[in-house]
């Protein structure tokens, strides 16, 4: 066959594979959100099979031998072709995914789904110990999952590369070991003025009224209803299934109105760029983020440099008085922005501020590469998270669902995910300095609640490309350096400073 039938029979099996992908990520996300509990078992199977068809079809021997006869047309094309990256890109993933038995594909899918239901009810009653088997088992799959890439400098190394393409685990520990000093100078700075009143924050707020303004918002912000819908989940998530089919989430505290509003704008930020993806890479691998750390950079930017800012508030806050007068009609709009930016060591990650999130994330990557190494056991985790929060942040948590049981992820068998988390704040800060630098007028654009430059500079500079670029080639093509977290303290600082008058 000619390279031409070949790039096409080529596509064509990667268009199979994505569409099973695409198929297992709506039966999760209908598991997260509708799915009645009585159907936890069989879509349990029902994924597995999905994943192991979905991997057999991936590592196939045809899909080996048509890269083989690929290679020579790859190094005519020019290099950032959206050919000759789908050429790369899949490559990387067959040669990763292909030392990986589709058994153990399946294994992890089945005991994930049987997971979830259990990790839901353990959290409503704050009982770890029902969940630890669960939680052993899917550590062990992880583990084996691991194990196929040896040689590896790091355990851990396969796992953070599911979501971080080629970062190693020391490249995360060195930018950690850098921010976390840092970071723990500010707190200490903020904790020695006095705190911020938001007592306000915590009366009751009306769940229509929270979901309609932020609809309302994220409408502004870009996000086509067209192709997306919103939803109520225990724990947020945004699921795409195609630039055509993209799902958020957010959950409501009736007590305590950011909750649901930051959760909103955050996912709403992972949305525009599930939507903002170039249609022509739809159906293939590179119709998805380049990373989790670049995912997170635009959720994370929408939800706190920008939704968290005064110019944001100063368009939004009267708006926002309409929908709940009794609550905030005597609370100015400078009390308001100091409230929503308060800086308070807490025990749930998705609530933290700014500050503080950061320790969140180095706490649990510090407890994921113990469960890994084999020097943490499951069964001793909740005494180890809780030794953490108070060596992190000085608090200790009242209870497990508080505690260890707050997230999602290790049900969900994500291990590896959590860094991401962090360095996507790094990532949004380099962004917004290099948004700044070419667009002096973004931030009088947001406080006129116009945010068509920003969606656009975003989509144009990152959605558009999918995942044709490795994060940190995306990221040095656009600020000029790779992921650096000089501008995200800066940010930080200056923004605090002016808060607390430091």
């Amino acid at each position: 066959m000619n390279s031409e039938t070949n790039l096409a029979r080529f596509k064509t099996i990667l268009n199979e594979y994505t569409d099973l992908k695409n198929a297992s990520a709506l039966l999760r996300w209908d598991q997260e959100t509708y799915m009645p509990p009585g159907g936890a078992s069989e879509r349990g199977y029902q994924l597995a099979t999905m994943s192991r068809i979905a991997h057999l079809k991936f590592t196939s021997p045809e899909v080996g031998q048509l890269l083989e006869d690929l290679r020579p047309l790859s190094n005519e094309l020019d290099p950032d072709s959206d050919d000759a990256r789908l050429i790369k890109v899949t490559e990387r993933l067959y040669k990763k995914k292909s030392k990986v038995p589709a058994s153990l594909i399946a294994d992890i899918a089945k005991a994930t789904s049987d997971a979830h239901l259990v990790w839901e009810k353990a959290r409503e009653e704050s009982n770890f110990n029902g969940f630890i088997p669960h939680l052993e088992k899917i550590i062990e799959l992880r583990r084996q999952y691991a194990h196929c890439f040896k040689p590896y400098d790091h355990v851990y190394d396969p796992l953070l590369d599911d979501y971080e393409p080629s970062l190693k685990t020391l490249d995360v520990q060195t930018i950690f070991n850098s921010l976390k000093p840092q970071q723990v100078e500010l707190i200490r700075a903020i904790s020695r003025r006095d705190q911020i009143d938001d007592s306000f924050l915590h009366l009751n707020y009306d769940q229509k009224g929270q979901w309609d303004f932020g609809v309302e918002v994220i409408t502004r912000f870009g996000f086509d209803w067209h192709r997306g819908r919103q939803d109520e989940s225990i724990h947020p998530f945004t699921q795409s299934h195609g630039v055509g089919d993209v799902r958020i989430t957010t959950r409501f505290l009736q007590d305590y109105f950011p909750s649901a509003f930051f959760s909103t704008a955050h996912e709403s930020g992972h949305g525009l760029y599930a939507q903002g993806i170039d249609r022509k890479l739809s159906r293939t691998p590179l119709d998805n983020g380049a990373s989790l750390s670049i995912h997170e950079s635009q959720s994370r930017l929408y939800e706190n440099v920008v939704g968290r800012s005064l110019e944001f508030w100063t368009h939004f806050y009267p708006r926002l008085l309409e929908y709940f007068p009794s609550q905030l009609g005597n609370v100015p709009l400078e009390t308001f922005y100091r409230a929503i930016n308060k800086v308070e060591p807490s025990t749930i990650r998705v609530e933290a501020d700014e500050a503080t999130y950061n320790l969140h994330i180095m706490l649990r990557l510090e407890l994921e590469i113990a469960l890994i190494e084999g020097q943490l056991q499951v069964k001793d985790l909740p005494a180890a998270w809780n030794s953490a929060m108070q060596d992190y942040l000085g608090i200790t948590p009242a209870n497990d669902a508080q505690g260890v049981l707050q997230d999602i992820h290790w049900s969900s068998g994500y291990i590896g995910y959590f860094p991401t988390y962090a360095l996507g704040n790094l990532v949004a800060a380099q962004l917004w300095e290099k948004l700044i630098a070419d667009n002096p007028k973004i931030q009088d654009q947001i406080q006129r609640g116009e945010f068509e430059s920003l969606t656009t500079w975003m989509k144009d500079n990152i959605h558009h490309h999918g995942a044709k670029f490795e994060p940190q080639e995306l990221v040095q093509r656009i600020t000029g350096s790779k992921i650096d977290p000089d501008p995200y303290m800066r940010y930080l600082t200056n923004k605090y400073t002016d808060i607390y008058e430091l």
